[in-house]
């Protein structure tokens, strides 16, 4: 793949999870639903911290959550420098399809959360109990203190565990919970194929023929 096609891939990634965001905080209240499918909702949440609602201030208590949170925007940053530069090194070195790929769908999705983190509290009003305007007077918050859009929700089933079921049997347990976005989507499925085909993206792009073989040919 070349860097032409790879940077139209996380343009292409980046513009569908920001338009789907803005359009979800000037359409929706926060933690309004719509129902698409019994299996699938439309639910506004944000998130304030890592992935998982979880916060840097819940493992570093010396520090504020206003401070966390900046913190955890600017390793955002770094992280997203670095995925970069091995993206574009992997172009350089013509590395396989499938890891300049992935790492293009890691690219976007970072890049798309970021854009969350460092302007959206300036870009949008406050979405509790109410529908936020975009580039208000005064936003929710400062830059580097915007929350992540999430939207997705995928409440596929949800019941009572069987009670011989080791540890956690007998409880009522759902599938699955998290509300996520396309920018988390693009980013987990980046992951996921880093993980899960591992031969191939870490491999040769095309095995050239020998010499020999050409002559034979």
């Amino acid at each position: 793949m070349s860097l032409k096609k790879a940077i139209l891939l996380v343009l292409i990634i980046l513009l569908i999870d920001q338009i789907s965001k803005v359009y979800i905080k000037t359409h929706f209240a926060l933690n309004d639903k719509v129902e698409v499918f019994e299996w699938f909702q439309i639910s506004f949440v944000e998130n304030e911290g890592m992935a998982w609602g979880t916060k840097l201030s819940d493992f570093i208590s010396f520090i504020s959550d206003r401070t966390a949170k900046v913190c955890l925007t600017i390793f955002r940053i770094l992280a997203v420098v670095g995925i970069g530069y091995w993206l574009r090194k992997s172009i350089a070195n013509q590395s396989s399809r499938t890891l300049i790929f992935a790492l293009s769908l890691i690219l976007a999705g970072a890049l798309g959360n970021i854009i969350d983190s460092v302007f959206y509290g300036v870009l949008f009003d406050s979405s509790h109990s109410q529908v936020a305007s975009f580039w208000p007077e005064k936003g929710y918050d400062t830059f580097f203190h915007g929350k992540v859009v999430d939207m997705l929700h995928f409440p596929i089933w949800e019941g009572q565990l069987p009670n011989w079921f080791p540890v956690v049997g007998g409880n009522t347990f759902s599938f699955f919970d998290p509300v996520f976005n396309i920018a988390d989507m693009a980013i987990s499925t980046g992951i996921g194929i880093l993980i899960f085909f591992n031969k191939r993206a870490f491999g040769s792009a095309e095995k050239q023929p020998l010499p020999s073989q050409e002559e034979n040919s």
